[in-house]
């Protein structure tokens, strides 16, 4: 067997580069960030990333990775005036997991590691407390139990014993007296046992931390968020400081802003003689940062939150610890927030100074901006229900968001019910990483425990999921299936009603309904995307009702179509059906079609005013004019209709109507008419002459490679063109389009292997080669690029990347196109 060796793998929090965030992981470049900036940080060291992929390949530590990790121990113990394994002050570690795309919750950690007879004995003395000794050794063999070993239930019955040992104890009996119970509470459930050598501890430690980089939880979380499973963890192994030493002691974790509202401030939670895993578990229920904290610590952790944040020009996430009130700083990471909270957040960083405009909207998504302008509740309905005695209880609103789904409280059958019935709202005591395929599932998340930064509301909050933590009066009986508060027993399957704003849960559902309009708050994210990207959007539009919401939507100008407007009047089967249909359309069935144009897009011009409004020519062969039109036997008939100008009569037509709405609407709409599937420049001069004398500006819509290799020349005779991304993506791969919009069966080629690149996702090289060469035509044509379905940041990027200046999206991707493209520019 080759064995591979790997010089070079660690590092400490003093000589790591911050920036190498691939090597060092997220965890280990913060730790590192702030241990250079003179801040109050534990000392420790790194093991990279190329240590955990040469681990999940070999299945083994390499044995220079083992000897180098010894050598940074001793460093260690230098560094902290400490000995691993004895005294007189022992060194106990942390050992974590920092991969370099924060994955909240779904890695494993060891805490207390380096435990023995000797060196709990010298803690006991260092402390002088022997209660403090025996809950520090319980919740060592518990942890490494759990993490390293795979035990269930490693603390079995220990917890009464170590709350019966007193503080003057003496500490090496304590020690043999805890380690015994949970040897055989460990011992009775698996067989194992944890090793007494601390060097062994740690070692297995470690490979514990690169093996839980392939858990399910783990891999499940990278699929949702998109995140490469090649990436491997880095391992942070640091000097632990104890947070359960005393009364003026605790543990926390404080966002620099609100992460739930985006309000300014620091915003957390401290929970006094704690660990750090007693605040993310969940199991005990916090207190407000601010009110917890002595005033001295608290302005402390203020300054050094407001320095971070300058510092990083973004909203971070921080966990301390106050060991004997002084304050210890141990992970800082990019704050998840809710979409609102991201909305008024990157916001406010570029109003304030506190970021660049490019780095402030990289800390929102087009995916967040989506959400923002999700269904809310009807309030009527809501007053009614809590006049009439629906609301079940108020916990804490941990994300955002109003949802109405059956009740269940187990994460399997939240995954298998979400298939059946659609939405379903997830009811916990507590989550663990375990849950996370249900919390995914979910629409809605509630749990009985826990704060704002327990590991349902850190998850939710990454999900985008409503979630509601703290509603102490749930009581949860998984076995019966039933949930209980007070008097009320639910039975799951139930329809239950979750507010993540208030943190309410109602019996019943309720109608939703869209918000009106944008907060302030995105109006000034979109200008701001805007300004950055330099660029304009134009908004797909059918009826004149739709031209107010395009404008909230900060559209710079329009985009319909014939057959869309037609289809949304009850005229497009008619159409077809008498135009169309008849042996020999004449010149009176084509006036007819005239009049129709012009009866129904006045108003659609009116409405749009001083915008811009490009209107494209009707086009029965593509797969939303047959679904339109619920049939596909047209073309079949009448196979002159399948070529963009098979019967020129219709374009004819179209052109006259539409110059007679534009003179009917005022005669001061900017209005063009484009020309779908146009492929050679014979067919743009074609168009160009038809419309000669009208007033009407034509072009063309372009679907095909052939279509964009002759662009040069389809430009010289048209004023505007479009390119449409999904139909030349799908030529390339030789798909349908409308695969392009739906999961399956792509999802499943891409699980296989099949595709090396998703082009819903992304262009492929080919394409991005034709769309390069669109983009650098020079002439007076306005060259633009049609989107459909949601925006696909990395799509957006690389098109902003190539030089593309004007798009057209549906309205409610408009918004989150306009954010994208500003991200775009800011990369």
């Amino acid at each position: 067997m080759t064995t591979t060796t790997l010089s070079g793998a660690t590092s400490t929090f003093a000589r790591a580069d911050p920036a190498d965030v691939d090597r060092w992981g997220g965890k280990g470049a913060g730790l590192a960030r702030m241990s250079q900036q003179g801040l109050r940080v534990p000392p420790g060291y790194i093991i990279g990333t190329p240590a955990c992929r040469s681990y999940l390949t070999d299945k083994r530590l390499p044995a220079d990775l083992v000897d180098e990790i010894g050598g940074r121990l001793g460093e260690l113990e230098v560094a902290a005036g400490k000995t691993f394994g004895g005294g007189p002050v022992p060194l106990l570690l942390s050992v974590r997991s920092g991969a370099p795309i924060s994955m909240p919750g779904m890695m494993d950690t060891v805490l207390n590691l380096g435990l023995c007879r000797e060196s709990a004995a010298a803690l006991g003395r260092a402390t002088g407390d022997s209660h403090f000794v025996a809950d520090v050794v319980a919740r060592f063999h518990a942890m490494y139990a759990e993490t390293v070993l795979g035990a269930l239930d490693p603390g079995a019955g220990v917890a009464e014993l170590v709350a019966a040992v007193r503080g003057d104890e003496d500490p090496a009996a304590v020690y043999d007296r805890v380690w015994a119970a949970c040897a055989q509470a460990l011992a009775d459930d698996t067989g194992d046992r944890v090793p007494a050598d601390p060097r062994d501890q740690l070692l297995g430690a470690v490979e514990a931390v690169f093996r839980s980089w392939n858990t399910r939880r783990a891999r499940t979380y990278r699929d949702f968020h998109g995140i490469p499973h090649d990436l491997g963890t880095a391992v942070v192994v640091q000097s632990m400081v104890f947070g359960n030493l005393s009364d003026d002691s605790g543990s926390g974790v404080v966002f620099t802003r609100n992460p739930v509202t985006g309000e300014p401030g620091i915003f957390g939670e401290y929970l006094a003689h704690s660990q750090g895993e007693d605040v993310v578990a969940g199991l005990r229920t916090p207190d407000p940062v601010t009110a917890a904290l002595a005033p001295a610590v608290l302005e402390e952790l203020r300054t050094t939150c407001a320095a971070l944040e300058r510092a990083q020009g973004d909203v971070l996430d921080i966990e301390f610890t106050v060991e004997r009130s002084t304050l210890f700083l141990l992970q800082v990471r990019s704050a998840k927030r809710t979409p609102e909270a991201a909305v008024r957040i990157a916001a406010d960083l570029a109003a304030d100074g506190t970021a660049a405009p490019g780095v402030a909207l990289r800390g929102v998504s087009a995916g967040q901006v989506r959400q923002v302008q999700r269904p809310v509740f009807d309030p009527a309905e809501v007053a009614a229900a809590r006049a009439g005695g629906r609301l079940l209880t108020t916990g804490i609103g941990a994300c955002p968001g109003q949802v109405s789904g059956a009740l269940v409280l187990d994460p399997d059958r939240a995954a298998a019910l979400a298939d059946e019935r659609g939405a379903v709202v997830l009811a916990r005591s507590v989550t663990s990483p375990a849950d996370l395929h249900g919390m995914i599932a979910a629409r809605g998340i509630v749990t009985a425990t826990g704060g704002s930064t327990s590991h349902a509301a850190v998850v939710a909050r990454a999900l985008g999921t409503c979630c509601v933590v703290g509603a102490g009066e749930l009581r949860i009986d998984p076995g019966a299936r039933t949930l209980r508060v007070g008097d009320t027993l639910l039975a799951e399957g139930d329809p239950v009603s979750l507010d993540g704003s208030t943190g309410e849960l109602f019996a019943g559902s309720f109608a939703t309904a869209t918000p009106a309009a944008a907060t302030g708050a995105l109006r000034r994210l979109l200008d701001l995307a805007a300004a950055a990207s330099g660029c304009e959007v134009l908004s797909r539009v059918t009826r004149p009702a739709d031209v107010a919401a395009a404008r909230e939507s900060g559209a710079a100008g329009l985009v319909t179509a014939i057959d869309d407007v037609l289809a949304a009047t009850g005229h497009l089967d008619g159409l077809v059906a008498h135009l169309l249909e008849a042996p020999a359309a004449g010149a009176d069935g084509f006036e007819r079609f005239t009049d129709l144009i012009a009866q129904e897009l006045t108003p659609l011009l009116a409405a749009a005013g001083d915008l811009e409004i490009g209107v494209r020519a009707i086009d029965l062969v593509a797969d939303e004019s047959r679904e339109l039109l619920q049939q596909t036997a047209v073309t079949t008939r009448h196979p002159e209709l399948a070529v963009p100008l098979g019967r020129l009569g219709l374009l004819e037509a179209q052109v006259a109507g539409l110059a007679r709405a534009r003179a009917a609407a005022g005669g001061g709409a900017r209005v063009h008419l484009a020309v779908r599937h146009v492929s050679d420049p014979a067919e743009a001069r074609l168009v160009r002459d038809t419309a000669a004398g009208s007033g009407i500006a034509v072009g063309a819509y372009l679907t095909s490679p052939r279509g964009v290799l002759t662009i040069e020349e389809i430009a010289a005779a048209s004023e505007v063109i479009w390119l449409e991304v999904r139909a030349l993506q799908a030529a390339m791969f030789g798909l349908p389009p409308r695969l392009l919009l739906t999961s399956e069966p792509l999802d499943d080629y891409l699980r296989r292997g099949l595709l090396s690149i998703d082009p819903r996702r992304r262009l492929d090289p080919s394409g991005g080669g034709l769309l390069r060469r669109a983009a650098g035509v020079a002439g007076s044509a306005r060259i633009g690029v049609r989107l459909a379905g949601e925006v696909a940041e990395d799509t957006v990027a690389q098109l902003w990347t190539l030089g593309f200046r004007r798009f057209a999206i549906s309205t409610p991707e408009t918004r989150p196109l306009i954010v994208a493209l500003g991200r775009a520019a800011g990369r």
